[in-house]
């Protein structure tokens, strides 16, 4: 994402002024302070007064809690450089924060307001984006990204799934799968744009070598197989054939990722942890095929995609982007590096405690982990994220220092 082209007068509070800055922040204090939450809410040491079991519980606000925060900071961010218009602020921004927060506290007080009412309540956030996010690039007419908006939509379309499923049959097996396809499809189609786009950006200041291959027809056919595989398997998660075809995305994709020239790249912390976030991709697809042939438990490969691809390319993009569209600049300190280095660690610890083999404890130490990576990076960057942007000369300064 390059910096927003221009804004309108704004003399609200700085937090209001981007969409990446409260979302950022909300999504970092979401993800590890609920799981926190749900670690003794699973094991029955605390009790949620929630409609939802504790594991959908859990599986909800990771998706739709604090993964569609992140995605709607990073889009409220973005379209305004797709389409050169001025970035939602102020009034409206804070409504769709209050849409968010009222969907989260709707989700964990569903049990006392009703499960119908909590639907209507947290549908309302993504509803908002989904519209606000049409509204600016059918005004750009950035014709080619309004296959975020579908995405958008059919995330919404999986939350109301969620809540129907969970209400009438227990268990939001079909609708969690639908989700974590929908966040999966997001997370490549992105990350497909701006890791080549990045890594070349700080390649072609250092000479010669090999360049990343930018977005082309190799990543459409991966995109394209891609879907039909996820949508196979939300359909048909444990046949053997399905399991094979993922197994064929998981070599398309190590293959796509190969094409960035990402060893190139390990001098620069904030270009490495985005394609070691992606190696999660392949590495989800690899696991849910072997788990479709009966090699693996399913839950391996749920948390490569979901503890390993969604929160490490989460935790790059927000890092990223906050110091970039505030004027800082693109170093990762200790206390990023320290937040990157958590949650690769905990998504391994919590993809290996998935397969069934690990010792128990390792389920709350990649808990820890993970959570501790989101508290790190919310502790590092609040001031970053609630303060003004720093001026062109001390962001050059320090630069220069």
């Amino acid at each position: 994402m390059a910096p927003i082209p221009r804004l309108r007068a704004y003399d609200g509070p700085a937090l209001l002024s981007y969409g990446f800055r409260p979302f950022f922040l909300l999504a970092a204090l979401q993800a590890g302070l609920t799981l926190l939450v749900w670690l003794p809410f699973v094991t029955g040491h605390l009790a949620v007064p929630t409609a939802f079991a504790p594991v959908d519980w859990h599986v909800h606000e990771m998706l739709f809690g604090y993964q569609a925060a992140a995605i709607g900071g990073f889009l409220l961010t973005a379209i305004p450089n797709w389409t050169g218009r001025l970035p939602v602020q102020g009034k409206p921004l804070l409504v769709l924060v209050l849409a968010w927060l009222a969907g989260r506290l709707a989700v964990s007080a569903s049990a006392l307001i009703g499960w119908r009412l909590a639907m209507g309540i947290d549908a309302l956030f993504l509803l908002l984006l989904a519209g606000a996010a049409a509204r600016e690039i059918v005004a750009g007419r950035n014709w080619r990204n309004l296959k975020v908006v579908v995405l958008i939509g059919l995330l919404l379309a999986a939350n109301l799934a969620f809540h129907l499923e969970a209400a009438l049959t227990g268990s939001a097996d079909f609708a969690r799968r639908f989700a974590i396809a929908v966040v999966l499809m997001l997370v490549m189609l992105i990350a497909g744009r701006i890791v080549p786009s990045f890594t070349r950006n700080w390649l072609a200041q250092r000479g010669k070598g090999r360049m990343p291959v930018p977005f082309g027809l190799y990543d459409k056919a991966v995109l394209a197989g891609s879907a039909l595989a996820l949508a196979c398997w939300v359909a048909v998660p444990d046949a053997m054939a399905i399991g094979a075809v993922l197994m064929l995305a998981a070599g398309l994709h190590l293959v796509r990722l190969g094409r960035w020239a990402g060893h190139r790249t390990f001098r620069n912390p904030l270009l490495v942890i985005l394609h070691v976030g992606y190696l999660f991709v392949p590495a989800g697809f690899a696991l849910t095929g072997l788990a479709g042939l009966g090699y693996v438990a399913p839950g391996a490969g749920l948390h490569a995609w979901t503890a390993g691809a969604f929160a490490t390319l989460t935790l790059a993009v927000m890092s990223r982007a906050s110091l970039g569209h505030t004027g800082r600049p693109l170093v990762a300190t200790g206390a990023t590096q320290l937040c990157y280095g958590l949650v690769v660690i905990g998504a391994v610890a919590r993809v290996c405690s998935a397969t069934g083999h690990g010792p128990a404890a390792l389920l709350h130490a990649a808990g820890l982990c993970w959570s501790l990576a989101f508290l790190v990076f919310a502790t590092a960057y609040w001031r970053v994220l609630i303060g003004s942007r720093v001026a062109p000369k001390t962001a050059s300064a320090a630069q220069q220092a």
